[in-house]
């Protein structure tokens, strides 16, 4: 892109002093791994696409399926039946050609965890189960990757950023995930599709804050209770 077409594209975020030009060249530089092409995972890869981050991994293994369809709105009717990856990744290609997207098709685990979030300069954890949440907070720890973190269920949401600049990580807030009728089922009790989107935007904040060396609060837990409409911050 030239630069004339740089700024026509993201003026309005060069706009704003606390980023201009410089801002947005780290944006266009920085790899991001985004875990989970789903509600989560759905506004935070149209966001950073749209901001023009460089580089974008998404991790996904799942298909996309007719009930997805509330909340993960980047996929679409045409697209159900197929991979969540590939369905992300044109759904990137329509929006903003010059971000690189990199496919990767396969469930995170143990075997290929370290591998594949090496390879990033952040990670964002849209995934929705807590065996891959706390593997991938103990893999970004150890790699010293800083990871943003959400979940949903309900009504509800969390949001935080763990382990960056030697900051808390999630194993501080809560030692170990839940087990058995402890955990919460979002496709057996449900969710509002709406409520992804605004966890997933705040998301995509914090990650665009980091990039551009923006200050966030770290040890700290964002609850969002949207049928109340109240939000609080718990330090940890």
């Amino acid at each position: 892109m030239r630069k004339e077409d740089v700024f026509a594209r993201y003026s309005r975020q060069i706009f704003i002093e606390e980023i201009g030009l410089e801002g947005q060249k780290k944006i266009q530089a920085a790899k991001v791994l985004v875990i989970g092409a789903g509600g989560l995972g759905s506004p935070v890869i149209q966001y950073l696409a749209a901001a023009g981050v460089g580089t974008l991994g998404i991790a996904d293994f799942d298909e996309v399926e007719l009930h997805n369809l509330n909340r993960q709105v980047i996929h679409h009717e045409r697209t159900v039946g197929t991979s969540k990856v590939k369905s992300a990744v044109q759904f990137v290609k329509n929006l903003n050609h010059q971000v690189e997207c990199i496919e990767i098709e396969e469930k995170i685990n143990q075997t290929n965890a370290e591998y594949l979030l090496r390879q990033y300069d952040m990670i964002i954890d849209g995934s929705d189960n807590f065996s891959t949440r706390y593997l991938v907070n103990d893999t970004c720890v150890k790699l010293g990757k800083t990871l943003v973190y959400g979940s949903i269920f309900g009504f509800l949401g969390q949001v935080a950023v763990f382990n960056h600049q030697g900051s808390k990580n999630l194993r501080d807030l809560f030692p170990e995930p839940p087990f058995g009728e402890d955990i919460p089922d979002c496709d057996r009790l449900g969710v509002l599709g709406a409520l992804p989107g605004i966890i997933g935007s705040m998301m995509a904040m914090q990650a665009l804050k980091l990039i551009t060396d923006l200050p966030v609060n770290v040890n700290q837990l964002t609850l969002v209770d949207t049928l109340e409409w109240r939000f609080q911050t718990l330090d940890f």
